[in-house]
Formats: structure tokens, C-alpha cells, sequence
């Protein structure tokens, strides 16, 4: 029998390899590929699990009433500034610890909080003339850290002189897209133009405090973040008019009982400012040096409503 030429057999083996070639490409691509392979029904019946939602020190999305907060207030920069600046963050964070055991309570427990300063009135004008002092990013940084290591929020106080409560809020949003950050407002120290912190005593404009919890309100929803403590400071009767807030359901709104005297001074304001506002939470002020013989827990207890804050400064 006459064989094939030569040149048949070297266009078997080209096409043999070929096939090969073609066989081997499938079967990578089916190993590759093969999400891509299956069926639309299959691919759909895995989904990728939702990312857990952000949550409160301790977990939960709630803070009041489900929790009752004990803060220490102040700021590094001096320790008469209040508790929280005496001594290195966690060092108050402890004390803090110490001090809040005597809130609990089986059906409330105690959620611990520093309020840092984190804008500070003062009698200079400083060089934009707003006559407040903001707190440098690097110390806010220190105190959420020490927050967090000890299971704590961080409450920004804002006192801001000349300023619009407002613009310092906005500044503090880095730290406020965070779920264990709140905010308060001294309006105490809200100056007018020509006026000067600490030689008259300012008072919170409606609109200002609006602005800044309808911005806190949205910055909550934009983020999905937990209930925002937002705490407004108050020891005189015009100082805010509660009845032209609005209230806002992503946020912890407490007017703050503020101001040192003695304890039957500080009942009878507290008594007023709670049952002239009722739907708002209720906070209470004490002050470790100013105060004439200190309250104990079981007294500020006592209060009627039972603050929902109770800040030591």
C-alpha cells in the first residue's frame, strides 16, 4: 500500500494539535469562568452578605432612653476648664468609670462619655476675630481614641463665641460620620458683635440651634448611623427658647440643666427647665469645685424626671 506523502502527516499533527489546543482553552475557561457559566438563577440564590450596620460602645443603635449617659466635661488646656482635662485621657476615662458605677441601674445601664471642648470662648478676639479657640484635630484624635479604649462616646462641646454654631459644627464633621461621636452647644457662650465671652452671657438663637441639628439629622441618615446624642446647655430661662426647636428623630435631644449654687438652687432650676419642656430628654450639671456640697448620685437620682444626663465638670 503506498503511504501518504510526507506532508499529509504534518497537517495531521497540525490539526491534532490544534484540537488539543482548542480542548485545553475550554477547559480553562470553564475553571476560569465558570461563575459566568452558570445560570442566572444559580448566580442569584448566593448573595453577598450586607455589611453589619454601625452601632453605639457596647452595640445597640439606641441611646435614650434605652441608656443613661454620665460624661466628665472640659478640656486639656486647663484643668479648671473641668474634669475631663485633669490628667492624661485615660486617666479621666478611669475616674469617669469609678464615678458612673453609682448611675447603674438593672434596667438602664450607664453609658460613660468624655465632652471635650472642642471650641473654646475666651476673651482675645484671636486673629479672625471670633473670639473662641478651636480644639486641634491631633487632640480630638486623642480623646476618641481613649473613648474607644475604654467602651465611652465623645461628646464635641462648641463654644463658639462670635462664631455661628453652624460653621463649627461643619468642622467637626470628620468626627461626627463616626457612631460614637455626639454633639453639644453652649449657648452661654454665643456672643453678639461688639459683645465679649464671659462679660455678658449669650443666649442661642432658634434658627442657629435648628441649623445645627438639622445638619447633625442628615449627617445621621447619610451615614446610617446610630441614634446622635445632641445636647443643648442651659442655666438661665431666656438663654434658650425650647418651644422654637424642632426635634428631630435621628437625634438624643437634651436640654442640659447648666450652672453651680447649692442643691436646693440646682432642684428648683431643674425642676423648672424639665417641666417646661417635656419633650425633650433631661440632663443635670454638677461641678466638682463650684458646687456648695456636691450631690450624690442618689440625690441627682431623686430628680423627678431622673436625668437622662448627668455631666460632671
Amino acid at each position: 500500500m503506498e503511504r501518504p506523502p510526507r506532508s499529509v502527516y504534518v497537517r495531521r499533527r497540525i490539526v491534532a494539535g490544534l484540537v488539543l489546543l482548542a480542548l485545553a482553552a475550554a477547559a480553562a475557561a470553564l475553571l476560569a469562568g465558570g461563575e459566568e457559566s452558570r445560570p442566572e438563577a444559580a448566580r442569584r440564590a448566593a448573595p453577598e452578605a450586607p455589611a453589619a450596620r454601625p452601632e453605639l460602645p457596647g452595640g445597640g443603635r439606641r441611646l435614650l432612653p434605652d441608656r443613661r449617659v454620665v460624661a466628665f466635661y472640659g478640656a486639656p488646656q486647663d484643668e479648671e476648664l473641668g474634669a475631663l482635662g485633669i490628667g492624661t485621657p485615660d486617666q479621666a476615662a478611669r475616674r469617669l468609670l469609678r464615678r458612673a458605677r453609682a448611675y447603674e441601674r438593672p434596667r438602664r445601664p450607664v453609658q460613660p462619655a468624655l465632652e471635650l471642648i472642642a471650641a473654646i470662648a475666651n476673651a482675645d478676639p484671636g486673629e479672625d476675630g471670633m473670639y473662641r479657640t478651636q480644639q486641634p484635630p491631633a487632640v480630638i484624635d486623642r480623646y476618641l481614641r481613649a473613648a474607644r479604649r475604654h467602651g465611652m462616646l465623645l461628646l464635641l462641646d462648641v463654644q463658639p463665641g462670635r462664631a455661628d454654631f453652624l460653621d463649627e459644627v461643619v468642622r467637626l464633621e470628620p468626627w461626627l460620620r463616626e457612631p460614637d461621636v455626639g454633639l453639644a452647644l453652649d449657648p452661654e457662650w454665643r456672643v453678639g458683635p461688639g459683645e465679649v465671652p464671659g462679660q455678658v452671657i449669650g443666649r442661642g438663637d432658634p434658627r442657629e440651634l435648628n441649623a445645627a441639628s438639622a445638619w447633625l439629622a442628615q449627617l445621621t441618615v447619610r451615614h446610617d448611623l446610630p441614634q446622635k446624642l445632641f445636647l443643648i446647655h442651659q442655666f438661665t430661662d431666656d438663654m434658650v427658647d425650647h418651644t422654637r426647636l424642632e426635634k428631630r428623630p435621628q437625634l438624643a435631644m437634651v436640654l442640659n440643666a447648666d450652672g453651680f449654687g447649692t442643691r436646693p438652687v440646682k432642684e428648683s432650676k431643674y425642676d423648672a427647665f424639665s417641666a417646661d419642656a417635656r419633650d425633650f430628654h433631661h440632663g443635670f450639671k454638677l461641678f466638682y469645685e463650684e458646687d456648695v456640697a456636691l450631690m450624690t448620685p442618689r440625690q441627682v437620682l431623686r430628680l423627678r424626671p431622673a436625668p437622662d444626663v448627668v455631666e460632671y465638670e
